[in-house]
């Protein structure tokens, strides 16, 4: 009898073995897996912010499964540092070819029957979910940025030049999820712990 195996879990586990940030020196280290599970709950938390505050119908559930699953080419290709990704659009459009086919790599780890489904997820496109995967790369964003203020909170300066761009980013994108966000959430993250308890 043939056996019937599937690596594609046992490959997604690895994501707790991928480090960002490898560049800088970190006052702690942060893996894809924490990263990736940051990702959903901040993209869930801003398509909840469309639909309540803006009317929208968004579906935050698949936001947060394209967040949970945004960076898992990384598996294959490790992180590559954001200034080299983006050094010029030649060195873009080769390094989005790679995550493709690294992602491609990944769906042919799993059984032929359920392919399409995590193709969907892993490689979202088309029409269907696009303002969910525009909030999706701006969670990715937010997730960074408040990487830079944990560093800094911890006396890091290492990281005050990325809070600061990162932050100008953010502000380009134009998404009032994502100012919201920023305005009524992120100033927690500047609290300690027992600030964070007090009403």
């Amino acid at each position: 009898m043939e056996e019937n195996n599937s690596a594609f879990f046992a490959m997604m586990s690895r994501l707790r073995y991928i480090d960002r940030w490898e560049l800088m020196r970190n006052s702690r280290e942060e893996n894809l897996a924490e990263h990736s599970l940051d990702v959903a709950m901040i993209a869930h938390a801003l398509c909840v912010i469309g639909n309540k505050r803006f009317n929208k119908n968004l579906d935050a559930e698949h936001a947060a499964l394209i967040a949970m699953y945004h960076d898992v080419s990384e598996i294959i290709t490790g992180d590559m540092p954001t200034p080299v990704k983006y050094f010029n659009p030649e060195i873009k459009n080769i390094y989005k070819d790679i995550e493709h086919r690294a992602s491609e790599k990944l769906i042919n780890y799993l059984p032929d029957d359920m392919k399409t489904d995590y193709r969907e997820i892993l490689e979202p496109e088309g029409d269907a979910f696009i303002y969910e995967r525009k909030l999706v790369k701006a969670a990715d964003k937010l997730s960074a940025y408040i990487k830079c203020i944990e560093e800094r909170k911890c006396g890091n300066t290492e990281f005050i030049s990325a809070e600061k761009t990162t932050l100008e980013s953010i502000k380009k994108m134009g998404l009032p999820e994502v100012d919201i966000f920023l305005a009524e959430f992120i100033p927690s993250y500047n609290k300690t712990l027992d600030e964070l308890g007090e009403k």
